[in-house]
């Protein structure tokens, strides 16, 4: 009883093994949808081989749509021996029946020694898709469930292989399909030539005719297409010289109707008659001969309108390539417009050579030097001044940058004003700089730089006019050293002669004070005192006081606020010509100076000169508080603007060392400076000049660096 337990038990177990083995089986399909045979039976063969101690598994497919076979096998680990699946088949074809009459097989010394068990399994119903043979040495090879697991596993892989070869050629007919279609839609872009051979290859002689009408009807649909839309005009002839086709652009030109020149010759409709006999000879000569000077190419001409004119046309003449009789096909353009612009472009042409000829003749003679160069700064050309102004020659300045022969504290400043040029923010600039002459030797310039606009045959280019102002600058110098030495001497004679009548004015008045006080001393001291002329005495003395007070009072009048005759005048204007003035100055101390002035700012009534020695003033306060900068551009911007109230504002914001806040209460104070040569009455002045014309000045710390001092006149000022 316990022996047959035991067998139960076993038996139970390879049952459950055999039911996994085929619920894996059967789930093998699932990874196979879509796959090719030999990935097929290639899973097919790993699993089996897992599940079963098989000693090898081959597989010979076939392909009945091509004719060819596949074969595989997979060997077990423990075979010493590896042979191939061409090797093995061979073998196994020798050894196997194809009709399979004695299943399982016994063979010896297959490969390895001792006997082994072969079972053939068909793929298919007659082994149409081929064959799967397991081979194992185990005497008890193959048990029932192992057959069974074969069975289901070549019924599965028959099925699969059914479907993946349906598969197979699905894919290979639509393959085919697409071939053919991609095939089909490039015969249809081939040459007509290649389409006719194609089509007479393929077809039947009632099919091609077909075909050539379909193909005629559509040619002449495109023709007429082409012939009605054509911007040309298109005449065609026929070896009578008659015409056959005329398009409307041919009726557009000439003016003719198509039905009503169809027939008629070429020659009488639109051959002007001073060339009618020189057309029919060529003609005629052509037909006779085959040749032609017109045929194939481009030719202009005269042509007759309907209304008796000659217009000028370009024709092409073609030769149409047919059966029987010549026919002849004309392209005509009027070239009316064509040959007035022509005509505009020589006019305009000689009017540029001359105009190129001035500009030569001013270019070579100009009194000032005169450089071009291109958007680089690389120089294109120069004119004689130029060239002797500082030695160089024509050849050498064309391999010199404007920057090469700039001295270097000027580049900054002149490459900065070429990038605003280029960029548009400056339709020119002016520059006083110095350039270093090929000896070395400085020469000190004014330079007038503008961008030249280009053309279809010119680019852009920079144009500088040059003046040498090197004798001004020294003569400037000079008469700057000679106004600072009058100045100087003026500053002390006037000084001398106020401090004389200060001293004349004040020395009476105070003289009597001092004598009316000791006679008043004198007559107190009497016995008895004389109190009555000491009164007397003590008036005297208020009388010289206020004398003197007197005197102090109007030199307080002389140097503040006194009565001016006041004028309207323009704030823009006046700030202009201070600008002007201040140029040479600015630019020796490479200052880049902006103006911003409103359009619609009121007019002021007061003293033009006081105002614009104000602005003067400002403006240089701006240049000295700049002239310690050189990590920075040095920018002095003068805006104006319609203040809040109605009146004029006036502003210069520098970029110098700004203001010091300990200081900042003190600025307008007299004799109050931060300059080692200042006198400090400078902003004192201005602002007494601007409250003197009810108006105010003040100064302010800009966000960045420097400061802006700012004044404000009311539109009328009462004087």
């Amino acid at each position: 009883m316990a022996a047959q337990s035991e067998g139960s038990a076993e038996e139970i177990k390879g049952l459950r093994r055999c039911i996994n083995d085929l619920v894996s089986m059967l789930a093998l399909p699932a990874a196979w949808m879509g796959g090719e045979p030999l990935r097929i039976m290639g899973n097919l063969l790993d699993a089996l081989l897992s599940m079963l101690s098989l000693d090898f598994l081959y597989v010979r497919l076939k392909n009945t749509a091509d004719a060819a076979t596949g074969e595989m096998v997979r060997i077990s680990p423990t075979w010493a021996v590896k042979p191939g699946p061409q090797e093995m088949g061979e073998r196994l074809r020798t050894s196997v029946d194809d009709d399979f009459q004695e299943s399982p097989l016994l063979l010896s010394n297959f490969f390895v020694e001792g006997d082994i068990t072969l079972v053939p399994l068909r793929l298919g119903l007659h082994d149409d898709l081929g064959i799967i043979i397991a081979g194992s040495r185990r005497s008890d090879f193959p048990q029932q469930t192992e057959r069974l697991l074969l069975n289901v596993a070549a019924n599965e892989a028959a099925v699969w292989l059914r479907e993946a070869s349906l598969l197979s050629e699905e894919r290979r007919v639509s393959s085919e399909l697409d071939r053919r279609v991609a095939q089909r839609t490039a015969d249809l872009a081939a040459i007509n030539d290649e389409l006719q051979r194609e089509i007479a290859e393929r077809k039947s002689a009632e099919e091609k005719f077909l075909r050539e009408e379909t193909e005629l009807k559509r040619s002449q649909a495109h023709k007429a297409a082409i012939l009605d839309s054509s911007l040309d005009c298109i005449v065609a002839m026929d070896h009578q010289g008659c015409i056959t086709e005329f398009n409307p652009a041919a009726e557009r030109v000439f003016g003719y109707k198509r039905e009503n020149v169809l027939g008629k010759p070429l020659a009488h409709v639109l051959i002007p008659p001073s060339l009618r006999q020189q057309h029919h000879l060529g003609f005629a000569h052509h037909l006779a001969t085959g040749e032609s000077r017109v045929l194939g190419k481009r030719l202009e001409m005269t042509a007759l309108c309907a209304d008796g004119r000659e217009i000028p046309v370009e024709i092409a003449i073609a030769r149409i390539q047919q059966d029987g009789p010549p026919s002849f096909t004309g392209y005509l353009r009027d070239i009316t417009a064509r040959k007035q612009n022509e005509d505009a472009l020589l006019e305009a042409h000689t009017r540029l050579a001359q105009s190129e000829e001035r500009w030569r003749s001013v270019f070579e003679s100009s009194a000032i030097g005169v450089a071009l160069a291109d958007l680089e700064g690389r120089f294109i050309a120069t004119n004689p001044v130029f060239q002797k102004m500082l030695g160089y020659t024509e050849q050498e300045f064309e391999q010199l940058h404007f920057l090469d022969i700039t001295v270097e504290e000027d580049r900054d400043l002149n490459s900065a004003l070429v990038a605003d040029l280029l960029d548009g923010k400056r339709r020119e600039f002016e520059i006083e700089k110095q350039y270093r002459r090929k000896n070395g030797s400085l020469v000190s310039v004014r330079n007038s730089v503008s961008v030249v606009s280009g053309s279809d045959r010119v680019p852009r280019f920079l144009l500088a006019l040059s003046e040498d102002v090197t004798r001004r600058h020294l003569a400037e110098a000079a008469l700057d050293k000679a106004r600072s030495e009058l100045a100087h001497v003026a500053r002390v004679t006037a000084l001398s002669a106020l401090t004389a009548s200060i001293a004349h004015e004040v020395n009476q008045p105070l003289s009597g004070i001092v004598t009316n006080a000791s006679t008043c001393l004198r007559m107190l001291d009497a016995d008895p005192p004389n109190v009555e002329g000491a009164r007397e005495t003590a008036r005297r003395t208020i009388r010289d006081g206020n004398r003197a007070s007197d005197v102090i009072t109007r030199l307080r009048a002389l140097f503040g606020k006194k009565s001016t005759p006041f004028e309207l005048f323009d704030l823009n204007e006046a700030a202009q010509e201070v600008i002007a003035l201040s140029v040479s100055e600015l630019q020796r101390n490479r200052v880049t100076l902006q103006s911003n002035l409103a359009t619609d700012l009121p007019s002021v009534l007061g003293d033009r000169i006081q105002v614009q020695q104000v602005i003067l003033n400002l403006i240089r306060n701006g240049l000295d508080a700049m002239s310690t900068v050189e990590d920075r551009q040095r920018e002095l911007l003068v805006m104006t603007e319609r203040d809040e109230g109605g009146g004029a504002r006036l502003s210069v914001t520098d970029s110098g060392v700004g203001i010091d806040p300990q200081i900042e209460e003190k600025l307008f104070e007299p004799f109050h400076t931060t300059k080692g040569d200042g006198m400090g009455i400078g902003l004192s002045v201005s602002r007494s000049i601007m409250e003197s014309h009810q108006g105010r000045l003040w100064a302010a710390r800009n966000e960045g660096p420097g400061a802006t001092f700012s004044f404000v006149l009311p539109s009328s000022t009462n004087t």
